[in-house]
């Protein structure tokens, strides 16, 4: 009987003879089943690789509120009238700080003077006149004048020429009722304003006390008493 060698398996290059052997099935499976396994191990590891690692939220900061300022208490306006502020009557009308009343009374003084010898005056309109003469029926011109302010409670100095000299100069653009007016040279005559252009005087023996305008004699100066 003889045997026959199946085939011959290579070891090494060299060929020897040996006894073929068959492979066992469950080997061959057990061998696909490590490839498949090392295949998908592969396949997870690159997957976890890939997968992007989860990151935690930010924590949210907390907001803190400003605290509201207190607000004052809105407090109505008392119901009364505003303060009126003070005004100084004296400093509108230039009269002293320190008011004093018998001042006042003895600056108003001389202009109801000046006016009480005006009206005594012109009561003697009409009354005749004589050189010399000082009242009360008769007159010169400055005894008229005299006579009138003595009249009133001021002593004047009895000639024209005197009366000149008494009390404060003005101008004839600024005369007043009462001041007295003087003319002609010297001067040698005198009468007393009583406004409007006119004057009351003794002018001379032809005429008696009378109005006349101021115009109608050569002005020489003005003097308030």
């Amino acid at each position: 009987m003889s045997h026959h060698y199946s085939d011959r398996i290579t070891n090494g290059g060299q060929g020897k003879p040996g006894r073929h052997r068959r492979r066992s099935p469950w080997t061959a499976i057990a061998g696909r089943a490590a490839v498949v396994a090392g295949s998908t191990a592969a396949a997870l590891l690159t997957t976890l690789q890939a997968a992007p690692t989860p990151v935690a939220p930010l924590p949210t900061p907390a907001v803190t509120r400003a605290p509201t300022p207190a607000t004052a208490p809105v407090v109505p306006p008392a119901a009364t009238r505003p303060a009126v502020p003070a005004v100084n009557l004296a400093a509108l009308v230039g009269v002293p700080a320190r008011f004093d009343a018998q001042a006042a009374v003895a600056a108003a003084a001389p202009a109801a003077l000046r006016t009480s010898a005006m009206q005594k005056a012109l009561g003697k309109i009409g009354a005749r006149y004589r050189y010399g003469a000082s009242g009360p029926n008769a007159f010169d011109c400055s005894g008229l004048v005299s006579w009138a302010y003595r009249s009133s409670g001021r002593t004047l100095p009895r000639s024209s020429r005197a009366m000149s000299r008494v009390g404060t100069p003005i101008t004839k653009s600024a005369l007043q009722p009462g001041d007295l007016v003087f003319f002609y040279g010297g001067p040698s005559h005198v009468a007393i304003y009583v406004g409007n252009g006119k004057v009351v005087h003794a002018s001379n023996p032809a005429h008696p006390v009378k109005l006349a305008d101021l115009n109608s004699m050569p002005f020489n100066s003005a003097r308030r008493v």
